[in-house]
């Protein structure tokens, strides 16, 4: 059986920062890895839901809003996945720092954080995901972002 692409990734030697993880056609997988893998700092649940629902809803009202296919977290709680199609790696860096900080600058509701428009709606914290956009943001603007792994 074929290793999927990601399980080839030295997560040992990988930090904080956007990566290109994979490109299927006109779509390009980006991984906006916000921990070190395997360092015992995960993100906890609150956390990961908390900053999916207010990215999610930033980057679906941004300027590539019809390009964007699927954000999430991952399942080892050290970032999440971005699947646009047509990227340009320049442009998806800058929305996602424009989202950030919109997300950092959010005064007012959480986005979906009601019983109707989510199935686990009390677990969910407006000031995690400003915490964790916050810390985000900084590595992105404070380190050279080729989106290459590293090995």
């Amino acid at each position: 059986m074929e290793t999927i692409a990601s399980f080839t990734v030295n997560h040992d030697t990988l930090t904080p920062g956007i990566y290109v993880s994979r490109i299927d056609g006109d779509i390009t997988t980006y991984d906006l890895r916000t921990r070190i893998p395997n360092s015992g700092d995960f993100m906890d649940n609150r956390t990961m839901h908390s900053v999916e629902h207010m990215f999610a809803t930033y980057i679906r009202n941004s300027a590539i809003s019809e390009r964007v296919i699927y954000f999430g977290p991952m399942g080892c709680q050290t970032g999440f996945y971005l699947l646009v199609r047509d990227a340009e790696n320049g442009e998806v860096l800058e929305i996602v720092k424009s989202v950030l900080r919109q997300i950092i600058a959010h005064d007012g509701e959480m986005f979906g954080m009601e019983r109707k428009a989510c199935g686990n709606w009390l677990n969910l914290s407006l000031d995690d995901a400003k915490t964790e956009c916050a810390r985000y943001l900084d590595v992105l603007e404070n380190k050279e972002n080729d989106f290459m792994y590293k090995e």
